[in-house]
């Protein structure tokens, strides 16, 4: 039998996969909690979490089990028909966001083209055929077309012009900025409480309100992107929870399966307009991806992993302050729970993701000057004290290599 060892994976994804992604040299083969190995048998601590997805670490029983048990039973049946996980799935979403019905589909894109369609819809029937998104600078709403159109940076955009109509980005935290944009063409906002591929920005509690008081006054939808932020990761199981708000549309992602692929949308009564046939999905909400959801949302909350994530994101924001003020190459730590980025000063974050690997720690660069970090919830103090150490590790090596 051939092993991981013996085949050259690199050089076959040169020559068989579509060259859509700038990859680090590391081949993973396997996962547990919050550690992975790669195919030479190293292992990594891993702040990445699959970007966010893997909320519950990797192989949590949980999740196998859910999944294991589901797959035998039923993975796929369409949306002719009900399937009791689908509805086991929504009911838990409905209690936690106050009563909104959801709409599953299979990524965070998804999610946001629905919330989109839907709001468009809303314009159509209460705003005179208003059709037009708000989103902000530096945000990230997906890569399809429209997603990238709502999407506030340019490098995202730039291939793909001309891009579909409807869209316009404002500075993040400008309250002026978004009513001097609303016109009788504005149907919504789109923001999320904490950009996650724009380096980590909170938004202020006062522009969330802002924007809820706005919106209210002129009749427009307010969308929370918690693609990134939701699932308990800041400390909240939605992070508008910490604003005293409440969005009229939710969209949810990445975590929600604890790494098996689905999306939502969730709509309050003020903007549950979609009717049979006006939005669908073939594999959307099927009973093998809302297994594992159901799964992850009862582990969250019977280990208590929001109360976790608010802990150890506080422990970890002592880290890394600690680490800014001995190291000058990086500083302005940030972020919300466990959602935290530091700048990193002369376009060498790069450089830095590259020594942390070397030492056994995977950290993520969203940008040449940031160092992003969104571990799974279920870290531990002696797990972040080890990535401390290891981050210390690659500062060293970086700051030296620059003096």
């Amino acid at each position: 039998m051939t092993t991981v060892h013996e085949r050259d994976w690199v050089a076959l994804e040169h020559q068989y996969y579509q060259g859509t992604f700038k990859r680090l040299p590391l081949t993973l083969v396997r996962g547990e909690g919050v550690r992975v190995w790669d195919s030479e048998g190293k292992e990594y601590l891993d702040l990445v979490a699959g970007i966010a997805v893997n909320v519950l670490g990797y192989c949590h029983p949980a999740i196998i089990k859910a999944v294991q048990e589901q797959v035998t039973q039923l993975v796929h049946t369409s949306n002719l028909f009900y399937n009791i996980p689908q509805v086991e799935l929504a009911e838990q979403l409905g209690k936690l966001s106050g009563g909104m019905r959801s709409f599953f589909c299979n990524s965070g894109a998804e999610a946001n083209e629905a919330a989109i369609k839907l709001a468009r819809k809303y314009g159509r029937l209460h705003r005179n055929g208003a059709y037009e998104v708000i989103s902000m600078h530096n945000s990230f709403h997906g890569r399809t077309l429209a997603t990238t159109a709502a999407t506030g940076q340019p490098s995202y955009q730039a291939a793909w012009t001309p891009l579909p109509d409807g869209f316009q980005q404002v500075p993040l935290n400008d309250l002026d900025a978004v009513k001097a944009a609303t016109s009788e063409k504005t149907v919504a906002i789109l923001v999320e409480v904490v950009q996650g591929e724009g380096g980590i920005w909170p938004t202020t509690k006062e522009f969330m309100q802002g924007l809820r008081q706005w919106c209210d006054e002129q009749n427009l939808v307010l969308i929370c992107d918690e693609i990134q932020a939701g699932m308990g990761r800041t400390g909240t199981f939605f992070s508008w929870e910490q604003y005293g708000i409440r969005p009229d549309i939710v969209t949810l992602a990445k975590g929600l399966a604890g790494g098996v692929p689905i999306g939502a949308m969730l709509t309050g009564p003020r903007t549950d307009l979609f009717t049979p046939g006006e939005h669908g999905t073939t594999f959307g909400g099927n009973p093998l991806a809302c297994s594992a959801g159901v799964a992850t949302l009862k582990t969250i909350l019977e280990e208590k992993l929001i109360e976790n994530a608010a802990q150890m994101g506080a422990y970890w924001h002592e880290h890394l302050s600690s680490l800014c003020s001995k190291y000058p190459i990086i500083d302005s730590p940030r972020g919300l729970g466990l959602m935290r980025a530091v700048h990193v000063k002369h376009e060498l974050a790069p450089a830095l993701v590259e020594r942390a690997m070397a030492h056994g720690l995977l950290l993520n660069n969203p940008s040449k000057d940031t160092i992003r970090m969104i571990p799974p919830l279920t870290i531990t103090r002696a797990d972040l004290d080890q990535a401390a150490a290891l981050l210390e590790r690659a500062l060293q090596d970086v700051t030296a290599s620059v003096q």
